[in-house]
């Protein structure tokens, strides 16, 4: 399957990271690439969370005051709420991930530090995705900082959580049922949910469209899509399409 050729007459830049988890055939475009990220960045973030909790260096009971000035736009359930709950942080893991709440994403990283998440991602493994400033943070925006993720990195993680071999069995498990109870289906599981159990995280704002997804079940594999500069709806059926031929392949035990 030649992934630029598919892409050809798309708007904008697109990365792929393909891995076949069964024989570790793997395919890509531009998978080595930085590209800005929206929300997948917040797979890393839970990830280092919950890496950090395993080493006793952060607590997933804690709890934190979702105050009214912490409150950001967009996707996510804060904003709702007409008084200031105090959550526990796997509950701000929970959501951050499966509503992609950017207020909890936010809280979290203001938690425990941009700095210090930068160097989890380093002790995981990740060379170039990284954090730069919250989300919504208009003054950083304009001076030109941005979160920055690569597709590669992203698929690395994934399998990871597969094999159980991101820091334990356990601690994978624990991030593959968040994966799992992911709301937006619409990207890379939307035809294949009938047919394996998919976990997924998503990323949206203007012009940028991601999915990351591991396929479990008998043909698993990790696609990571990011697009920049795009034009959303087209990309997002590119996406699906894309996510659902590499299944019937696979299920042909045809190679991609």
């Amino acid at each position: 399957m030649d992934f630029e050729k598919r892409a050809e007459g798309l708007k904008g830049t697109v990365g792929v990271y393909f891995r076949d988890l069964r024989t570790g055939d793997t395919k890509g475009l531009l998978q080595d690439r930085e590209f800005h990220p929206a929300s997948i960045i917040k797979l890393p973030v839970v990830m280092a969370i919950y890496k950090m909790a395993a080493e006793g260096k952060a607590d997933l009971d804690e709890k934190l005051k979702v105050t009214y000035e912490k409150r950001v736009p967009s996707c996510g359930a804060f904003n709702a709420f007409t008084d200031e709950p105090v959550v526990d942080i796997r509950t701000l893991c929970n959501l951050t991930i499966t509503i992609s709440d950017n207020t909890g994403a936010n809280l979290l990283i203001d938690h425990y530090g941009i700095e210090t998440l930068n160097g989890q991602f380093r002790e995981m493994g990740l060379k170039k995705t990284h954090l730069e400033r919250l989300f919504y943070d208009d003054a950083m925006q304009e001076k030109g900082y941005n979160n920055k993720a690569v597709p590669e990195e992203i698929g690395f993680l994934l399998e990871q959580i597969y094999r159980g071999e991101f820091v334990s069995r356990q601690v994978s498990d624990a991030i593959w049922d968040i994966l799992e109870q992911q709301q937006d289906r619409a990207g890379i599981p939307a035809y294949l949910e009938e047919e394996a159990p998919v976990g997924n995280k998503t990323g949206g704002a203007r012009g940028i469209t991601a999915d990351a997804a591991l396929v479990k079940g008998d043909f698993p594999f990790v696609l990571v899509i990011l697009f920049n500069e795009t034009y959303v709806p087209e990309a997002d059926e590119w996406m699906r399409h894309l996510a659902r031929d590499i299944f019937e392949e696979l299920k042909h035990g045809s190679r991609i």
